[in-house]
């Protein structure tokens, strides 16, 4: 039985964006996160984006998430490579405002003129 796991930061680093073709002829892209986890004792984490999970988990550089990833190690000529893959990305409540834009004044609609009020000598205004 596999353990869910997440991991929860800022995002702090975008890095460009690779691409290939896999020995099947088959083209692959993969984008790669540098997420800071923050707290007392914060730790940086590269985890990676595949295929259209790049487009459908948009990331920018400031954004809070939590990301369900897996890990996996692979050998290669007798090193090994640990790979953090994610597979899902839940945005924090309150992301910040990446472009803020200046608030737009409002105006001020006029005060309605009270209406004049009849003559004591009993003239009408109109």
């Amino acid at each position: 039985m596999a353990n869910e796991l997440t991991i929860s930061g800022r995002i702090v680093s975008v890095l460009p964006l690779q691409t290939g073709t896999s020995k099947s002829g088959h083209s692959w892209q993969k984008q790669e996160y540098i997420l800071d986890t923050g707290g007392q004792y914060p730790k940086k984490v590269c985890f990676s984006l595949f295929g259209d999970s790049i487009t459908k988990f948009p990331l920018q550089v400031g954004q809070d998430v939590t990301v369900s990833i897996d890990i996996e190690s692979r050998e290669w000529n007798n090193k090994w490579y640990t790979e953090v893959r994610a597979w899902n990305v839940t945005y924090a409540s309150q992301q910040p405002q990446l472009q803020a834009q200046p608030p737009v004044a409002q105006p001020v609609p006029p005060q309605p003129q009270p209406a004049p009020q009849p003559q004591a000598t009993g003239e009408l205004p109109f």
